[in-house]
């Protein structure tokens, strides 16, 4: 029975008097006239929209908010506040790393100097060593010649006489 109500609703609704409905098809046609433009037409309209909103953009863009200004100047001194402290950041680091290296430079000359003396006092102390040692072998070799030539004198004295 629902399906019956349906259908009859359908058909209802669907049948209209053509005579009518022609009538609406012209009286849209004649309404719609006005909006029948050519391409040039679209063109220019669109090149017309495009003028307009390069305009109220410009002049948007001209306009100068006191406080945006504001603003923007205290971000740039801000910023150039900020650049200014790391660059002396930067520059008491570059600083501190050439006393460093002045330093370490300093301790390593001080160092290769202790060395250098102590290479020549040991040269010194081995070259006084070595005077000493051949001192002492001169002197060794005096008594022993001393003791030679005693003995042989003695064998000398002992022949004269014997």
């Amino acid at each position: 029975m629902f399906a019956a109500s349906v259908l009859s609703v359908r058909t209802e609704t669907v049948r209209r008097p053509r005579g009518n409905r022609e009538g609406e098809r012209h009286q849209k046609q004649r309404e719609m006239s006005g909006f029948k433009t050519g391409f040039d037409d679209r063109k220019t309209a669109s090149a017309e929209a495009k003028k307009q909103q390069l305009e109220r953009l410009r002049a948007k863009l001209n306009q100068v908010d006191p406080e945006k200004v504001k603003a923007r100047m205290a971000i740039e001194a801000a910023r150039e506040e900020r650049e200014a402290k790391k660059r002396a950041e930067r520059e008491a680091a570059l600083e501190a790393e050439r006393a460093a290296k002045a330093a370490r430079e300093a301790e390593e000359a001080a160092r290769r100097e202790a060395e250098r003396l102590a290479a020549e006092a040991a040269k010194e102390a081995e070259s006084a060593e070595e005077r000493a040692r051949k001192a002492a072998l001169e002197e060794l070799r005096a008594s022993q010649k001393a003791a030679r030539d005693a003995r042989y004198a003695a064998r000398k004295n002992r022949k004269r006489r014997g």
